[in-house]
């Protein structure tokens, strides 16, 4: 089957009383301003606004997260952030390429870095480093995978809504990653709950001249393999028609149900890396109440980059520097560090506001994963 077929079969067929609109399509610059550029801008400005509102000069205060996250060597801090943030994006891209919400990425990750950080240290002794970190890599992926089947099995089967299974999921991996830590991963030299220590020197090297480890190029070669995956390659063009319509899917012969699983596997692989990253980049041992709570900060990054796996690179950059640094604003204005999370949910909001805008002037283009709800509305529109 030709790419020109299959692009034809992506259209759904027109309801009733549509046929005679034709609705008005954004040019490619156009799209990109008000679905990618747009959200980030009000965000900013709202953020601004608030901050007025409270007693805290804005400028200021965007002028700390530039000084906390780029002057000086704190880039350097804010390219080690890109790296579990990143792993996170490029697998979250994968499953809502296929048309698939994927919400419980922070169970996936707790999980697999408890696993990691419990593990590592009893095999460190026992094999060569570069074996020990490709290990742990692998077993974090596992990890990461295994704690999606459940949800992908009852949508793959049931039909079941993955946004309340994965959504329950990880609140279970949170618990079980906090059970492991407590319990037989315990470090027992310490009163403190968390893992015992990796060797400094086992853990991911750093890049010649700075401090950055190894890590953020995992990330990045992840980044260039799905945008290979999701580009030039049948599974994605598969992932897409699935996106696009599972009924069409269907009539084309492709097996949606394995789609489904082997899309949520290896969403959760990459968030596993993620955790691998995290731990074996920067802490080397993992607390039962550390919970970054990463997930829902890269949602937005991967609809503002059109689920485009290089495209998302540097809005994951962009992040990390206002992560970094949104920590020391927050402490020259007096803020709860967590203060820098509005705008992240700002830019949530008035995501979903343009997308609801270009919904209702029928721009087209959308990238979100349709749920069973929209479908279930629109076909009972048509009837």
């Amino acid at each position: 089957m030709t790419e020109t077929t299959a692009a034809a079969e992506l259209r759904e067929p027109p309801h009733p009383g549509e046929a005679a609109r034709r609705p008005l399509r954004l040019g490619r610059v156009g799209d990109f301003l008000l679905r990618s550029i747009l959200p980030l801008v009000l965000a900013v400005v709202t953020g601004a606004i608030v901050l007025a509102a409270i007693g805290v000069d804005p400028i200021d205060y965007y002028k700390d997260i530039y000084s906390g996250g780029i002057e000086l060597s704190a880039w350097q801090d804010s390219v080690m952030r890109m790296a579990p943030l990143l792993l996170m994006a490029v697998g979250l891209i994968v499953v809502f390429r296929a048309g698939i919400w994927n919400l419980g990425m922070d169970g996936q990750f707790l999980l697999a870095g408890a696993v990691v950080a419990g593990l590592g240290p009893w095999i460190e002794p026992h094999v060569p480093n570069a074996l020990n970190l490709v290990l742990m890599f692998l077993v974090a992926g596992a990890v990461g995978a295994a704690w999606t089947i459940p949800p992908a099995l009852l949508k793959a089967r049931y039909g079941l809504n993955e946004i309340i299974t994965t959504l329950m999921m990880t609140f279970i991996g949170i618990d079980l990653a906090q059970i492991l830590v407590k319990g037989p991963f315990q470090d027992p030299t310490t009163a403190t709950p968390q893992t015992r220590s990796f060797d400094f020197t086992a853990l991911l090297p750093s890049i010649p001249g700075t401090r950055i480890h190894g890590g953020i190029l995992v990330a990045l070669a992840s980044a260039v393999v799905v945008w290979f995956l999701m580009s030039r390659t049948s599974f994605g063009l598969r992932l897409q028609v699935l996106g696009a319509s599972a009924r069409s899917a269907r009539h084309m012969g492709l097996d949606v149900p394995r789609l489904i699983v082997v899309s949520f596997l290896v969403s959760g692989m990459f968030v596993g890396f993620a955790a691998a990253a995290e731990i074996l980049g920067i802490w080397g041992y993992q607390r039962a109440d550390w919970n970054p709570a990463f997930g829902l900060w890269v949602v937005p990054l991967v609809f503002l980059a059109r689920l485009n796996a290089l495209v998302v690179i540097p809005y994951v950059f962009l992040l990390s520097v206002v992560s970094i640094g949104g920590d020391y604003a927050a402490q020259n204005a007096g803020l709860t560090p967590r203060f820098t999370l509005l705008l992240v949910g700002l830019t949530l909001l008035f995501m979903a506001l343009t997308e609801w805008v270009a919904g209702r002037a029928e721009l087209g283009g959308s990238y979100l994963p349709r749920t069973s709800f929209r479908r279930r509305r629109r076909s009972e529109g048509s009837s």
